[in-house]
């Protein structure tokens, strides 16, 4: 009998993804979430998504947002059009910006330095900013390390880094979905050398594309063992491949069920089946049951709609993560979910906890009772 006693090891972790039912899995879940959590809050930050460019060379598979240069809708936001945003973010009461974008060939460590010092003079406002795939390419543009890239940034304002990039740490999954994106290693030495410089950050799964669930265990694990040596994840939030607009499912064959047994097809028949409610909630409670050391898990709204993310609560979930004021990647791929701070209160009351507005470090701000 698996116990959440007990640190669930990676073939447990597969037994319970392919043998357990989604209520003895959201039970576990939900008695560790409380353990961890016994003061029954639900947090979230008021923060805007700034695309700053849509300019990318990686164009993966699963990615409806990017555009090459050059093409009619290809962008690079002006500093002026940034400030007006980050001005509309504070405005509406928020604490946090995610700067994050496209790998732009035009764009070198100089660009990122100005835009990051010019942010911090005009604002008192957290920058969560640069994903390991941009911080690898900015380092390969200048000639520099990432250790290099990582510590001018943060000298320049930098405070956290998202954990996009991150899809499915298997290169096998990687190979196929994100030919040019940087490789599993990589990404988890970007986030080490993060942390070990003193930059904290949030570490993401996408999962619903061609992975076996054996690799969404398996990237679940390798979080957890960077966990153990650094401590610098604040916070997990899975979310689900959404298909619309993308290569990937261009290219499909829809023949497996959604999670049929030995995960879903290969580079030539792709079998794509978007993730269901059912297999979203699974997963969720998984990572909060093997993500024994990371103490925040975030539901994803975003992907999933108010209503399943209000029932995420029950599964392993504390945290119902931003506003959003602005979101422009996923719903290129034509998920629209939109919520306002008033929205996100009443469903998390209506679900039985405490609405708490917290900042990007998980440090209360205020509560609505």
């Amino acid at each position: 009998m698996i116990t959440t006693e007990e640190r669930i090891t990676e073939e447990k972790g597969v037994y319970l993804l392919e043998k357990a039912d989604l209520l003895t899995l959201g039970e576990m879940a939900n008695s560790i979430r409380e353990r961890l959590h016994p003061e029954r809050r639900v947090t979230f930050v008021i923060d805007r998504n700034i695309n700053y460019t849509n300019i990318c060379i990686n164009r993966c598979r699963f990615c409806a947002f990017y555009r090459d240069e050059g093409t009619p809708e290809s962008y690079i936001l002006s500093k002026d059009e940034i400030f007006r945003k980050i001005e509309e973010t504070m405005a509406l009461g928020g604490t946090q910006i995610l700067l994050q974008g496209g790998l732009n060939p035009s764009l070198e460590i100089d660009y990122y330095v100005d835009l990051l010092s010019s942010i911090k003079k005009r604002f008192p406002i957290h920058i969560h900013a640069f994903s390991p795939p941009e911080i690898i390419y900015f380092a390969r543009l200048s000639d520099l390390t990432f250790r290099e890239v990582l510590k001018m940034l943060k000298d320049s304002g930098l405070d956290s880094i998202p954990g996009g990039g991150a899809e499915i740490l298997v290169d096998r999954v990687r190979k196929i979905i994100s030919p040019n994106k940087i490789r599993t290693e990589e990404w988890l030495e970007v986030m080490e050398t993060a942390h070990g410089l003193g930059i904290p950050s949030s570490a993401t799964m996408m999962f619903g594309s061609i992975e076996k669930k054996s690799e969404i265990v398996k990237h679940l694990i390798r979080l957890r063992e960077l966990q153990d040596r650094t401590g610098g994840f604040t916070a997990f939030i899975p979310w689900t491949f959404q298909p619309l607009n993308t290569e990937l499912y261009q290219q499909s064959t829809p023949l497996l069920p959604p999670f049929a047994k030995g995960g879903r097809g290969g580079i030539n028949n792709y079998n794509l089946y978007p993730a269901t409610g059912v297999e979203y909630l699974k997963v969720l409670a998984l990572s909060r049951i093997i993500l024994d050391n990371i103490r925040n898990i975030q539901v994803s709204w975003v992907t999933q709609g108010p209503k399943m993310a209000q029932v995420a609560l029950k599964f392993g979930a504390n945290d119902f993560g931003s506003t959003m004021i602005e979101e422009n990647v996923v719903s290129a791929a034509g998920t629209t979910y939109r919520m306002s701070k008033e929205e996100i209160i009443e469903i998390i009351k209506d679900a039985g906890y405490i609405p708490a507005q917290r900042n990007t470090l998980y440090e209360i701000i205020r509560e609505w009772s």
